[in-house]
């Protein structure tokens, strides 16, 4: 299928690893002209260097820059002043308990995961409505709607994503451009790698173990039993992203492996 991405400009934040990078690797493989964004010029440039090696032919460039601050959307927008396509991955992620979430910490995430998103959106959003295209993706989690004890103020960015892209979308009505959410389920992210690898050498255990420790007591109803590749996420988001997902705008995509059991 031609999902109709060729000479499209998307953007795809946090995409130096990860799910992030699954996305630009497939989008490239769209023919679309991919940025690569990170917070440092080392990583950026390393990303691109290894999409290059996937994707020989790709029209790749990156940019360096923070977009959990202000100054660093500005940094980038400025770079970028144009894009077909957003796809706001960039986050973090910390297990703490909730007596121990400072004020600062609290702020942090919510301008790190929901502002960052918000501020790009809030560029490039004009700018595909004037030219009735364009397609903006925010990657939540299932920890949007299965709110983790074990890291609250994560899960409280995630709904927010989910309300803020729900709300863009409805100013969308009549246009080319849509506004959609991704949900995907734990995923086998360089971050969550770390932290599962982490656990298995403090348990005793080896990651294998890890992971099925993992789904028997973390995430008991997932469905599929094991981390989803990025790529598996990656593959929801080039489709959201396509022209042939044009009759889809609000939506909560879920790419969660069967772990969330309400039907809507």
């Amino acid at each position: 299928m031609d999902f109709g991405l060729k000479g499209k400009v998307a953007v795809v934040t946090g995409s130096t690893a990860g799910i992030g990078f699954a996305s630009a690797v497939g989008l490239a493989k769209e023919g679309t002209q991919v940025v690569i964004n990170g917070r440092t010029a080392q990583r950026v440039e390393g990303a691109i260097t290894r999409l290059k090696e996937l994707v020989p032919d790709a029209d790749v460039r990156g940019v360096a820059a923070d977009l959990g601050t202000a100054e660093g959307v500005k940094t980038f927008t400025d770079a970028v002043p144009d894009a077909d396509i957003l796809v706001n991955n960039m986050g973090i992620f910390e297990p703490k308990a909730f007596e121990e979430i400072s004020d600062e910490e609290w702020l942090h995430f919510f301008e790190v995961n929901v502002l960052s998103g918000i501020r790009l959106s809030r560029y490039y959003l004009p700018r595909m409505k004037q030219q009735d295209w364009g397609r903006i993706i925010f990657v939540s989690s299932e920890s949007a709607v299965n709110i983790p004890t074990e890291m609250i103020h994560y899960g409280m960015t995630k709904t927010a994503q989910l309300s803020v892209a729900r709300g863009m979308a409805e100013t969308t009505t009549g246009t080319g451009v849509t506004v959609n959410s991704v949900l995907p389920g734990p995923t086998a992210s360089e971050g969550v790698e770390t932290f599962v690898g982490q656990l298995a050498k403090e348990k005793g255990f080896s990651k294998e173990e890890m992971e099925q420790e993992f789904f028997a007591h973390a995430r008991p109803s997932s469905i599929l039993k094991r981390f989803i590749e990025p790529e598996e996420i990656a593959n929801m988001i080039v489709y959201v992203a396509s022209q042939a997902s044009a009759a889809t705008n609000g939506a909560a995509l879920r790419v969660e492996g069967g772990l969330l059991r309400s039907i809507l």
